[in-house]
């Protein structure tokens, strides 16, 4: 008894833990294996972007050891440099000797010398006499290099922290989807919020909803995706995003959620996956929002708590204690029973369009309307 409540437990923890495709923070939980060995070098051929999306810790790492290799690698030539012209303490030197590189003594003098030079520094204790064109060579070489390797740095340094996901952290979703009556009609709602008084221009929102199908001849298809329409009520395009926005999907015959029940909700296997595409007004950069829920995360019958109010001086209060919160509501059992509640409360409805359509026949493509013309149109012959 106690291993059958055991496992009854751990499958109910499994569902409730369900591996996700997409995390609530929007980071993809996706691995690539078995991947061939000559495509790692794609990445090398696109050093930027690998640079740009490794983590801050490489990065800095990266930054330290180009710098300090660069720094080491030129003290060695400059090191070489001096040993062959006879110009270290150690060597004998002849009454005429002409140095290349003055007060260089020893390995370590060379590396402060590489790094004076590369960084510009030039305290003045070391400089090159001139006499060599191997030293000038090497001293406009490393001049460059070292210029390329500020710009590069720089630019994966400044390029990181402008990088749109940063934008996506100051918008969020609400912890649960609901489903109620909306305007007439049984509708999925969540709650999507932008935290900063800057607008998103140009927003657009859209979903995914992911789950195993089977076709009848028994091909499996894991994270079959179908797309599911969210909207405001001004659209779906182009939204206001001044304040948090309450968006909805219609739940009708062409929904994939037209099957589903209070019931038979929490027993279900799929994953809806919800996107918000914008463009930070401040940046001009695009950015992408991502979060996901599962059954156990969509609450039936229940509706969003107000958030908006207006206090007495004119302006307009947002309430985030209450964003993702709900309060249950009189909601249908499923949509099925909801078009029922409605086709027998309004039977006239079908008997008039059955008039109609017995009226206006000889329609052949179904995708044309028909339509009544109820007044007469003059035509002129130019």
């Amino acid at each position: 008894m106690f291993q059958l409540l055991h496992g009854h437990i751990q499958s109910a923890e499994h569902r409730s833990h369900k591996a996700r495709l997409v995390t609530k923070d929007g980071h993809c939980n996706i691995e690539f294996g078995n991947i061939e060995y000559s495509s790692h070098f794609a990445y090398l051929g696109d050093v930027w972007t690998t640079v740009v999306e490794i983590r801050w810790r490489f990065v800095l790492l990266l930054f330290v050891a180009t710098f300090t290799g660069s720094w080491f690698m030129f003290s060695l030539l400059w090191y070489w440099i001096a040993k062959s012209n006879g110009d270290l303490n150690a060597q004998n030197r002849t009454d005429g000797h002409v140095q290349c590189i003055d007060n260089v003594n020893g390995l370590t003098t060379a590396f402060l010398y590489s790094l004076e030079t590369q960084t510009t520094i030039g305290y003045g204790g070391r400089a090159l006499t001139g006499h060599c064109a191997g030293t000038v060579a090497l001293i406009i070489i490393q001049s460059l290099i070292g210029v390329f390797i500020n710009c590069f740095m720089c630019g994966v340094i400044l390029a990181k922290i402008s990088l749109p996901k940063k934008r996506a952290k100051t918008v969020t979703f609400s912890d649960t989807a609901v489903v109620c009556l909306r305007k007439g009609s049984l509708c999925l709602l969540i709650r999507v919020a932008n935290l900063r008084k800057t607008l998103l221009i140009g927003s657009q929102i859209y979903g995914k909803l992911l789950k195993t199908t089977t076709a009848p001849d028994g091909d499996t298809t894991i994270l079959d995706q179908v797309d599911i329409d969210f909207m405001v009520d001004t659209g779906k395009d182009n939204l206001f995003f001044v304040c948090p926005l309450t968006i909805y999907h219609i739940i009708d015959r062409s929904s994939p959620f037209y099957e589903l029940s209070a019931d038979t909700l929490p027993q279900q296997d799929f994953e809806l996956v919800v996107f918000l595409d914008g463009t930070a007004e401040s940046t001009s950069s695009s950015c992408q929002v991502r979060t996901s829920y599962i059954p156990q995360e969509i609450r039936w019958g229940y509706s969003f708590l107000p958030i908006i109010s207006r206090t007495k001086t004119g302006k307009y209060c947002v309430d985030f204690s209450n964003f993702s919160k709900s309060v249950k509501v009189s909601t249908p059992h499923c949509a099925y029973c909801f078009d029922s509640d409605v086709d027998h409360t309004n039977p006239h409805n079908h008997t008039e369009e059955n008039h109609n359509s017995e009226q206006k026949g000889g329609i052949d493509n179904l995708g044309f309307q028909v339509i009544d013309i109820h007044e007469s149109v003059d035509i002129t012959n130019m």
